[in-house]
């Protein structure tokens, strides 16, 4: 109601665009496959893990929502298998080099994700503890001068070495890094993604007070013709992170912790106990 209520106001076109961009992450947040409604992860051990409401399971779903027992998952060198309690057969959710398979309980949904070569149990809860706490995102004032242009500089075959929150490292490609302009001096931030569409993340001197410690992120469309990008701060979104502690999130890199201050975007005040 908020954004309508804006909306009428008769908002200049460029802050309408942010406002509509910040409403449809809201409901992207809230969405069944958003990050509010995630309410376990859990790393499986070679063999049967079972899972179930009751503490007595490997895995211990919330039990208003879970019967005692639902069965065992199984990791068998790279293929995961779910076999439901009173059953003998079990049947694949995340076969070999495939996609993987949901499954319902009540208001839970689960499934596996693959980090390295490790398995985890990603459960959502559309009845969740956070989705049920969340209130309302709070930003920084919408400044045009927070859209700035940058300067594609190609890097492919260069990686980046990412760091996630739980300490695991790994590579991943970047097409190239942006070169811009921010209150006279010049910085750069290495970004992820593809030509068409790049990912960056960040970290600047407000990560410390009321954004988000481990950084924010950035999505913008590739270089054009001229080999401009443009980056808009005003659209810099926290990390899933903020909004759970069963989400598993990149850290900015070295290069990309800016000396300097954004104030930009999307705050944490008031998510998952930041202030």
């Amino acid at each position: 109601m908020l954004f309508l209520f804006l909306f009428m106001l008769g908002s200049d076109p460029y802050e309408s665009e942010v406002l509509k961009a910040r409403q449809t992450r809201v409901e992207s947040l809230k969405g069944e496959s958003g990050w509010l409604n995630l309410a376990g992860l859990f790393w499986l051990k070679e063999g049967k893990n079972s899972i179930g409401g009751s503490p007595k399971n490997d895995f211990e779903f919330p039990k208003e929502h879970a019967d005692p027992f639902l069965g065992h998952v199984i990791l068998r060198n790279g293929v995961v298998s779910y076999q439901p309690q009173g059953s003998r057969k079990a049947h694949e959710v995340f076969p070999a080099g495939g996609n993987a398979i949901v499954e319902s309980h009540q208001s839970l949904r689960w499934f596996i994700i693959k980090r390295g070569d490790k398995f985890a149990i990603r459960l959502r809860d559309l009845d969740g503890e956070y989705l049920r706490a969340f209130k309302e995102m709070v930003y920084y004032p919408i400044l045009p001068a927070n859209r700035v242009k940058a300067k594609f500089v190609p890097t492919q075959g260069q990686k980046l070495r990412i760091i996630d929150i739980t300490g695991r490292s790994y590579e991943e490609d970047s097409p190239g890094k942006l070169v811009f302009q921010w209150d006279g001096k010049e910085y750069s931030l290495a970004a992820g993604g593809t030509l068409k569409e790049l990912f960056i993340v960040f970290g600047d001197a407000t990560n410390r007070y009321d954004t988000y410690g481990g950084g924010r992120f950035l999505d913008t469309a590739g270089p054009d013709a001229e080999g401009n990008v443009y980056l808009d701060f005003n659209l810099a979104y926290n990390p899933p992170c903020a909004f759970t502690p069963f989400a598993t999130c990149p850290l900015p890199t070295p290069e990309n912790k800016l000396p300097v201050a954004m104030y930009a975007g999307e705050k944490s005040t008031g998510l998952l106990g930041h202030k």
